[in-house]
């Protein structure tokens, strides 16, 4: 197989949750241990640090892994999902793998995946590992693709496990109540591990205190370190956007645990990882400006989008367009009155079966104010805003990581 027909190989005959939503899952661990043991074991060949959270778990990977590879060490991310290509998904030292690895990788493995039948995220877990592994790389960041306990990548056991916030999103899956979520997040906290709680919220943390506990493990509370001032800036970081100072802080926690386990991370690396996170290791779509007047961002749960909208009012423009794309199963009812009334509306449907058309996500809005016109697509769309707004207005692209990765 070549490269397009390998990745079509991974997309039509396994089922992933990044397309097709509810149906690609099956929450449990023991297939992907079998995986593992099949592969012998490559899960338990390098050392690393495991990412949970709602919001900022990618961006924390990322400037943890520039870090490392600032400080000279060869350094594995896995992250999910991809924006455009899939092997963005398993980097080392900010390189995509090849595509003659994967294709390597299923063609070396293709009779035990058509009989064994992994799902598509038990598969790429695997798949990363397996590389990983086979490179030698001295520290592997790894993300959570959802949850935490049931999540394929838990078959680590890391050096330190990392839980950035807690907001809903994937209700059906993980819970309707914060505390439930939260107890599938820190389903990541392994005996004797120390885990490091970036955020300090009242309903959540309870759950990560019991859990710790009974698991011995040291609970490290980023959020009450004192920062130095240099953290403080917005200017001088690649990674924008105004969640980012508390994802800093978390990394900085991270950064003096491994240094408390013995691994050597000089202040230069730290600050030139962490300024440099995204140019270091090919992260897009945080809060990234495509042209002059327009700016994009993935988040798209309720938490995050508050965030980027905020943001957003005190960026100065004469009038405001927003290219909006959302999936099917996201709650319009909860995120949708986050979004100025003061806006113009371009509603477009991103390129993916999870999509929500355009007409039915402009039928939604209108019941919150949210005025616009709906185009069948996303670049459609942005021709649109681009075609009525003057020099001084701003065009925001968002909504979900589908929609962004469609202009990036």
């Amino acid at each position: 197989m070549n490269y397009q027909e390998t990745l079509d190989f991974l997309f039509s005959q396994l089922p992933v949750f990044q397309r097709d939503g509810a149906t690609a899952l099956d929450l449990k661990l023991d297939r992907t241990f079998q995986f593992m043991h099949y592969l012998n074991q490559p899960h338990e060949a390098f050392k690393s640090v495991h990412v949970a959270g709602t919001n900022g778990k990618g961006s924390v990977s990322h400037m943890t892994a520039s870090v490392l590879q600032h400080a000279g060490y060869k350094v594995g991310l896995y992250t999910s999902p991809h924006l455009k290509d899939f092997r963005e998904r398993i980097r080392i030292d900010g390189n995509c793998i090849s595509e003659d690895q994967v294709i390597g990788f299923v063609e070396s493995h293709r009779s035990f995946i058509e009989e064994f039948k992994p799902s598509f995220f038990e598969l790429t877990v695997a798949m990363a590992f397996d590389y990983f592994a086979s490179q030698a790389v001295d520290i592997a960041v790894i993300e959570v693709g959802m949850g935490g306990r049931l999540d394929s990548t838990n078959v680590i056991t890391p050096l330190l496990s990392v839980i950035t916030n807690i907001s809903y999103d994937h209700k059906a899956f993980l819970g309707d109540t914060l505390p439930k979520i939260t107890f599938e997040k820190a389903g990541i906290i392994k005996p004797g591990i120390p885990v490091i709680i970036g955020e300090y919220q009242e309903e959540t943390f309870p759950v990560f205190q019991r859990q710790a506990k009974a698991m011995r493990s040291e609970l490290i509370k980023a959020f009450e370190q004192k920062p130095s001032q240099w953290l403080l800036s917005t200017q001088d970081f690649d990674l924008q956007g105004p969640y980012q100072q508390k994802n800093r802080f978390t990394v900085i926690a991270v950064i003096q645990g491994l240094i408390a386990q013995g691994w050597e991370i000089n202040q230069q690396a730290i600050e030139i990882g962490m300024k440099k996170a995204a140019q270091s290791t090919g992260l897009m779509g945080r809060w990234q400006w495509i042209e002059p007047r327009v700016l994009c961002d993935t988040a798209h749960n309720a938490a995050g989008l508050a965030f980027v909208l905020k943001r957003l009012d005190e960026l100065e423009y004469h009038q405001l367009h927003i290219v909006l794309g959302v999936v099917s199963d996201k709650d319009l009812a909860e995120i949708l009155p986050l979004f100025p009334k003061s806006a113009e509306y371009y509603f477009v449907a991103p390129n993916t079966n999870r999509a929500l058309p355009a007409e039915v996500l402009k039928n939604q809005a209108q019941t919150f104010e949210l005025i616009g016109d709906s185009f069948t697509n996303v670049s459609s769309g942005l021709a649109a805003a681009k075609k009525v707004s003057s020099p001084d207005d701003l065009i925001f692209v968002g909504g979900s990581t589908f929609t962004v990765a469609e202009i990036v």
